[in-house]
């Protein structure tokens, strides 16, 4: 869309997400699931009947608009009430209340799709709403302050993100007693002399704040709800730390999340290869994709200072990106960039956001440490595309996504046989489907694998992901395990910030049979990756295990089985826990469970292409395994 194609409306804009959405996930995933659908129906149909429309509705979150701000209301008030009753028959801790905010304003009209400051103020104002509440912007009471059944608390004039002048709000009384009413407004009316001397003041003001933004990086006043350092998880770092969230995709098209989350990987790849920067893993800060998440949570429960977020919108061979970082103590905006250029130049945004950052964070690079933070495997863009969308493919993890991992892997090595990262994640995938029982003959594929991670080593040995894909398939393959101890440490010294290197590097050294050596590691990737990936947590009660650490082992694996039932390798692993600490009876329900999920799981299958070192300690697992009751 051009500049010239771009088309505009008033309309009347409800946000709403769901109040606390993230401990009713981790504490009920499916009854949250089955609770959210019914209500979402409940909203949509609500909305529909008030001649709304919903424009999206991505995790726990809604976007509607309306023609009539009066009906955005009505619609709202009706909405909080059906709920109300609804979450009257759960208990207290299963009630999902949603908080909603509305505005009549200004906004650009693409397709279906809505954009601008008149959203991003609705969104604002329903962070500010109190669950199962409604906060309206002022030039939505304007228009139906007289017209409803309801009442009205002025809430004064709240700063909003991205937007320079503060926004009045109202939050809307649903109770009869208040119908009419209008608690906290100021009645006084200023005189034509005040009006212009106000107005002279504000444009002064304006100014003056232009000005000062200009000369320093760091707004004077708090624009987000500020963090605290007392409810983080974890201690801050002695550096700039920083979680990227998920870019936001903000096409039509679904397909093109692979692209949103390729530019935040990215930055997130090239923020890891520096010592003197503490950022999130990927698999930790994606786990807030598709949900309306406020920077305070983030920075708490990650454990860090700043927040980098932003949106992408890809149309044709055009793409549009925003990017902002929050420093989440002060809740000041350090940076707010928007762009809007060809595809081709997505490497040079990429690079342009990074280096932004870095000066925002005051952080300074040496000439090497700027070199493989902007490094780059290929210039064909193509190729770079596949390669997201393989990476997407094989986080996760079944046997039909591997195949279109593997398959979209060998088209970007095709495209461009230069590129060392397409041959690494092709071993990668190759590994994976052998690790999954894939092929009868995985000796000759873990042969291929070899090949492939070797080669991309030897076109770009500055990669770490291509040294943790050769350390996977050394151990694998070759079953040389101080060789994929190497690996790992050096992909540690590429990337000293990545939480990757540490995490894999723990897995050699649980392989190799030294775990009290690993759990260091372990702890280094968990901090870095707060929500780590499932490999992690299992070799590190493999290394729990071989130490005798039981009751550690199946803490973790508990844990895990109570989010993730189906997670078949927790259930091998607690399996061998409980029988190892002398609990038969467990052991044999964790059997059972395995026997669920695969009816055709064999004790030798299962073990036939251990990477362990020590087979002694593998053999004790087998004999375990048969204890359970398993073949």
């Amino acid at each position: 869309m051009t500049t010239q194609e771009v088309k505009r409306k008033l309309t009347a804009i409800l946000s709403a997400d769901v109040k606390g959405y993230s401990r009713l996930m981790e504490e009920d995933e499916e009854g949250t699931l089955r609770t959210l659908t019914t209500y979402r129906e409940v909203m949509a149909s609500l909305i529909r009947q008030h001649n709304g429309r919903v424009v999206n509705a991505p995790g726990d979150a809604l976007l509607a608009e309306f023609d009539s701000v009066v009906d955005a209301v009505k619609s709202a008030a009706e909405i909080q009430r059906e709920l109300a009753k609804r979450n009257a028959d759960l208990p207290a801790d299963q009630r999902m209340e949603y908080r909603i905010g509305i505005n009549l304003g200004d906004v650009m009209v693409d397709g279906d799709s809505i954009y601008g400051d008149g959203v991003n103020i609705a969104a604002r104002l329903e962070s500010l709403a109190d669950a199962g509440g409604i906060c309206i912007s002022g030039t939505a009471f304007d228009h139906v302050k007289n017209k409803l059944n309801l009442g009205y608390k002025y809430l004064g004039e709240q700063a909003v993100k991205n937007i320079l002048e503060p926004v009045r709000v109202y939050q809307v009384l649903m109770e009869p007693e208040a119908a009419g009413k209008v608690i906290g407004e100021k009645k006084t009316k200023p005189r034509q002399w005040q009006r212009v001397a106000l107005s002279l003041g504000v444009i002064l003001i304006v100014i003056v704040a232009a000005v000062v933004a200009y000369f320093n990086l760091r707004p004077s006043a708090p624009r987000v709800e500020v963090a605290s350092k007392e409810k983080m998880a974890f201690p801050l770092p002695d550096k700039p730390s920083i979680a990227v969230l998920p870019f936001t995709n903000m096409s039509n098209d679904k397909e093109q999340d692979y692209f949103a989350d390729g530019l935040a990987e990215e930055i997130i790849n090239a923020l890891s290869k520096l010592s003197n920067v503490f950022v999130i893993a990927r698999n930790s800060s994606f786990t807030y994709k598709g949900r309306q998440v406020k920077v305070q949570q983030v920075a708490e429960e990650m454990g860090v200072r700043y927040v980098l977020e932003g949106g992408v919108r890809k149309m044709g061979d055009k793409v549009r990106i925003t990017a902002q970082l929050v420093d989440a103590l002060s809740g000041n905006y350090l940076m707010s960039e928007q762009y809007e250029r060809d595809i081709k130049d997505i490497f040079a945004i990429q690079d342009d956001v990074t280096m932004k950052v870095l000066t925002s964070l005051r952080v300074n690079l040496t000439e090497g440490e700027s070199a493989r933070a902007f490094a780059r495997g290929t210039k064909n863009l193509e190729a770079y595309l596949k390669l997201l969308q393989a990476y997407e493919q094989r986080m996760t993890w079944n046997k039909d996504s591997l195949a279109r991992a593997r398959q979209l892997a060998e088209e970007a090595v095709t495209l461009d046989p230069g590129y060392a990262l397409a041959y690494s994640q092709l071993a990668w995938a190759l590994v994976s489907e052998v690790v999954l029982g894939v092929y009868d003959n995985p000796q000759k594929v873990l042969e291929r694998a070899y090949r492939l991670a070797e080669r991309a080593v030897a076109l770009d040995d500055s990669l770490a992901w291509s040294h943790i894909a050769l350390g996977i398939v050394i151990a694998r393959y070759k079953k040389d395990w101080d060789k994929a101890v190497a690996e790992g440490q050096r992909a540690i010294a590429l990337e000293p910030g990545s939480a990757y290197g540490y995490g894999f590097l723990a897995i050699f050294l649980t392989w190799a049979g030294r775990d009290e050596d690993a759990i260091p590691y372990y702890r280094k990737a968990f901090r870095l990756s707060p929500r780590p990936l499932p490999v992690w947590s299992f070799n590190l009660t493999a290394s729990y295990i071989a130490m005798g650490q039981y009751e550690e082992a199946i803490k973790i694996l508990k844990g895990i089985v109570e989010k993730q039932p189906d997670q078949m390798f927790a259930h091998i692993y607690l399996a061998v826990a409980y029988v190892l600490s002398g609990r038969e009876d467990d052991a044999r329900k964790e059997a059972a469970e395995i026997l669920r999920i695969d009816p055709t799981f064999s004790v030798e299958r299962h073990f036939s292409n251990s990477p362990h070192k020590d087979q002694a300690e593998v053999g004790r697992r087998k004999e375990a395994l048969r204890k359970a009751g398993l073949k």
